[in-house]
């Protein structure tokens, strides 16, 4: 195999889950580029041209069930991109229940298997989970989909960084359970990311980090700079590569928790439980 073979998907499947706009939509485009067979899952309508679209609601589990019947044979590649807002009803099931229901599905029913690799979206407002770990893990150990959406509500963890902290815990934990399997599991948290979710919420979404940019003059990231680590992760290149959350901020959080640029240094140490 040669460097550029390992980055490539020929004779490949791969699911993007949340693949119609945004990062999602920049992942399924980059892996059919890269010769893969791309199956789209989302609520939302898929645009992209030469792919299997399937439309699934992940706050249900019903419909999560009759996407999966949609799809024949097995999975090379799981990018779980899907993810909303706060004030979104079922945010707990959108942004985590929902896709660790659906991996294991594809796990028991031996689609996912030896060789595979799920790739995860997480966020900034992940970080520091590791603060949490406790609490994350008892909601991560609930399996069953109503239960765990019934211990997120009453325990007032049905938010966006709650459930962006249970994706980095469930990566964490899981690293380790899944490679017994042959199964890959990482994540990248990426820092401001100009895609239309961040538009609904611009002020606050793409504005977090603005000064830093403004100090080193680049821009907020574009959904392909970070479709590109996301769809390495889950590559042959990256067969060594487990259980890590990649943060793809452009340095933000390095520069504030480090004092290097110290203006982010309380936001940083407040994300990443270091007060």
């Amino acid at each position: 195999m040669t460097l550029f073979d390992a980055f490539r998907f020929d004779g490949k499947r791969v699911v993007v889950v949340g693949g119609a706009t945004g990062m999602g939509a920049a992942t399924a485009e980059l892996a059919l580029s890269a010769g893969a067979e791309v199956v789209v899952l989302d609520y939302a309508p898929v645009k992209l041209e030469g792919v299997q679209a399937i439309q699934v609601n992940l706050a249900e589990a019903a419909s999560i069930d009759a996407a999966l019947a949609q799809i024949d044979g097995p999975i090379h590649a799981l990018v779980s991109a899907a993810g909303v807002a706060d004030g979104t009803p079922g945010i707990e099931r959108i942004n985590f229940i929902g896709h660790r229901y659906l991996i294991d599905k594809v796990i028991a029913s031996g689609q996912l298997g030896a060789g595979s690799a799920i790739g995860f979206i997480s966020s900034a407002a992940g970080l520091g989970w590791e603060a949490n770990l406790e609490s994350l893990k008892e909601f991560i150990a609930i399996t069953d989909f109503d239960e765990a959406t019934k211990w997120a509500v009453e325990n007032n963890k049905a938010d966006y960084m709650n459930t962006k902290q249970a994706v980095c815990a469930y990566v964490a934990t899981q690293a380790m359970p899944l490679l017994k399997k042959g199964i890959r599991i990482n994540a990248i948290c990426p820092g401001p990311t100009d895609t239309p979710l961040a538009q609904e919420n611009k002020e606050m979404w793409l504005g977090f980090g603005a000064d830093y940019r403004a100090e080193v003059g680049i821009e907020a990231a574009t959904s392909l700079e970070q479709a590109y680590p996301l769809l390495f992760l889950v590559s042959s290149g990256a067969s060594a590569i487990n259980g890590i959350t990649l943060v793809t901020d452009a340095g933000y959080f390095s520069a504030g928790l480090t004092e290097v640029y110290p203006a982010a240094t309380p936001i940083v140490k407040f994300l990443s439980g270091r007060f």
